[in-house]
């Protein structure tokens, strides 16, 4: 798979990040979601065991190229 780097709205260079791949999809890179609560729900709505939830600002977003119509 090939990944292209789109943007970062951190200041330090780690995460969050955002990326786009060679097979149509975005890869993001953010900080893990631990708070039950939010997984109880996420779980409620089928997030399966063998995926996770990853957490990002609002901002990084932005770095999203708009879908041509």
């Amino acid at each position: 798979m090939k990944i292209t780097f789109l943007g970062s709205t951190s200041t330090t260079g780690s995460c969050p990040n955002l990326y786009e791949t060679d097979r149509g999809t975005y890869l993001v890179q953010g900080s893990i979601v631990t708070d039950e609560e939010a997984l109880t729900v996420m779980r409620e709505r089928g997030l399966p065991d063998h995926e996770t939830v990853v957490e990002i600002p609002k901002a990084l977003l932005g770095f999203a190229p708009a879908e041509a119509g």
